[in-house]
């Protein structure tokens, strides 16, 4: 849950220094983490389904519910999680290879925090070593008494800090769009968890040893395809340059009019603002037969009748002069 909180607070900043409205990754993350945690559960039971069912099993079936007692595969916590996002872009109507490579060093930095959770649980350890840094594992879980383990979920998190540092940096350097920072976290990623992997004697996929294929474990395999998949992916859009949504299309402002309001009189204005817009230009404009058209034709009707009895009276003075009783 720690891990959440900074993958949420670091990539909600990312996205609004974007141009992204602020709450997004917010709203996002709720259906992330709820698939995710989902997700995770599912890789793990599947993967070790002979822990939990089984002749074989140490553990009752509705045991593969205590996610609180160990077990949360990242593979299908990324993948299912990633599911939840996408289900809520759509419906926001923005980019999903936008808020990709925008969450995308939050989760490593995430995975980082979650490994711990591994120390606690005293699960993903390595052979044995004589580093001062190892570890000691208890006998319920594995361990032989007097020896030390390699922390391989340190090693991990170690991992997952510089890879979320080094996102950020190419991401600035770069400024990698349209799903490809996301790739670059995923090629990085399977790339530190193949050869830890491969230090790990903890079983994954049995009950007292780890499932192999031509001697590599499960997760080991997993990497591969991956770190495979995101080099294609890399290259196959290496030239996409085209726009990414960041702001619902219901939101978007055009940049000549601040308001969202398109220009009185043209063709995409409303009609009213164009008739408002009108009558502020030209004035009011009277129908015929009102009753100020009457009034202003009498009063014009008046100032001619006037003009015309002056004239009259002049002539009939002048007349009286020529004429004299």
């Amino acid at each position: 849950m720690l891990g959440v909180v900074v993958a949420v607070w670091l990539s909600e900043r990312r996205w609004v220094a974007r141009g992204g409205q602020k709450g997004t990754i917010i709203d996002i993350a709720v259906p992330a983490v709820i698939f995710g945690l989902i997700g995770g559960r599912l890789y793990h039971v599947i993967t070790d389904w002979q822990t939990y069912f089984g002749s074989r099993a140490i553990k009752e079936p509705y045991q593969a519910l205590f996610i609180w007692e160990g077990g949360l595969g990242i593979w299908g916590a990324v993948a299912l999680g990633g599911v939840g996002v996408w289900l809520a872009v759509r419906k926001r109507g923005i980019s999903m290879s936008a808020v990709a490579d925008t969450v995308a060093p939050g989760i490593a930095f995430a995975q980082a925090i979650g490994r711990w959770g591994n120390w606690f649980n005293q699960e993903l350890y390595g052979g044995p070593t004589t580093l001062p840094w190892g570890l000691e594992i208890d006998v319920d879980h594995g361990g032989e008494p007097g020896v030390l383990y390699h922390p391989t979920f340190l090693y991990e998190s170690l991992w997952d800090v510089a890879l979320g540092f080094l996102l950020i940096l190419v991401g600035k350097r770069f400024a990698l769009r349209h799903g490809r920072l996301f790739a670059v976290y995923v090629a990085g990623y399977t790339l530190g968890r193949f050869w830890i992997e491969g230090l790990r004697i903890d079983p994954v996929g049995g009950v007292d040893h780890a499932v192999t294929f031509l001697g590599l474990r499960l997760n080991q395999w997993t990497s591969i395809v991956l770190f495979v998949g995101a080099l294609v992916y890399l290259w196959l859009t290496r030239n996409k340059d085209t726009e990414e949504r960041v702001v619902p299309l219901d939101l978007t402002v055009d940049p000549a009019h601040e308001s969202g309001q398109a220009d009185p009189g043209s063709s995409d204005a409303p009609a009213a603002v164009a008739a408002e817009r009108s009558e502020e230009d030209d004035g009011p404009a009277a129908p015929a037969g009102s009753e100020s058209s009457s009034t202003d034709t009498g009063a014009d009707t008046g100032a001619d009748t006037d003009v015309d009895s002056d004239a009259d009276a002049d002539a009939d003075s002048a007349t009286k002069e020529k004429n004299p009783r």
